[in-house]
């Protein structure tokens, strides 16, 4: 069981979408279901959001 985590943006709101570590991402108002992401997918996924780039490829 992973441990899931909400953004910091998301305050109290039940509308967000929360991270598990090692297993992937979910919605919050669906936490049954998850898309699994890998480690370097998620790292490549957090350097593009920081540097602000913008991929042609989807991973």
């Amino acid at each position: 069981m992973s441990v899931w985590r909400k953004s910091s943006y998301s305050a109290n709101s039940s509308d967000c979408v929360e991270v598990g570590r090692g297993v992937g991402v979910r919605d919050s108002k669906a936490p049954a279901t998850h898309l699994p992401v890998s480690g370097e997918a998620w790292t490549a996924f957090l350097g593009s959001v920081r540097s602000g780039r913008r991929s042609a490829r989807a991973v």
